[in-house]
């Protein structure tokens, strides 16, 4: 597994895409935000085992707001509300804070360099703490097929508004089927191992 492309972050930590350089059929992103950190865990566990996995992944993409576990990133921005979205709007700045402009997060950026240079076919983002399998774009068929494995409900609607959401962005219209893990934030992390990582299977 290679370090495919890496960005710093406004306070010096790595953010990076791994991969193994073939045709990226699938992206998955760990830690959109800095207080859901199951998907850095998860995401190293698979790759100690499966090193020569042809999926692409960004173990986490807000490292600095893990660092104090936080939902936003450095600046105080929700990255999952940060992109450059018809429906992006200017907003309070509370945890949900969608940066001063759309895009204009380097960790936002960063994704959608990605996007735009590997062009996956497929990508799953793993949040907490809904127990739902959310989708953006046509993603039902695959969904549903994830939510027999962990057994969460599919839903099609998270249920409240989400302007400049990654799912709106890379889903809706940017057309690439996008799929939203809500993991059970009680359940502890290592009971999520074998489910999740037969998921990332799935996917391969």
């Amino acid at each position: 597994m290679e370090k495919l492309k890496f960005q710093k972050t406004v306070q010096g930590r790595e953010i990076a895409l791994y991969g193994n350089g073939g045709k990226c059929k699938c992206l998955i992103i760990g830690v959109f935000h800095g207080d859901e950190p199951q998907g850095k865990f998860l995401i190293e566990k698979y790759l100690e085992s499966n090193p020569e996995s042809s999926l692409y992944f960004i173990p986490c993409l807000n490292p600095d707001g893990m660092a104090v576990k936080k939902r936003t990133n450095a600046l105080g921005v929700d990255l999952n509300r940060n992109f450059p979205t018809d429906n992006w709007e200017y907003s309070a700045k509370d945890e949900f804070f969608g940066g001063e402009s759309p895009a204009s997060e380097i960790e936002t950026k960063f994704v959608m360099e990605i996007l735009e240079e590997y062009k996956p076919k497929l990508i799953l983002t793993l949040h907490a703490p809904f127990k739902v399998v959310n989708f953006d774009g046509n993603a039902r068929e695959i969904s549903e097929k994830i939510s027999k494995i962990i057994n969460y409900p599919v839903e099609e609607n998270i249920g409240y508004p989400t302007p400049g959401s990654f799912g709106t962005y890379a889903g809706i219209e940017k057309k690439i089927p996008t799929i939203t893990l809500e993991l059970d934030e009680t359940c502890p992390v290592v009971d999520l191992v074998s489910p999740v990582h037969k998921i990332f299977d799935l996917l391969t």
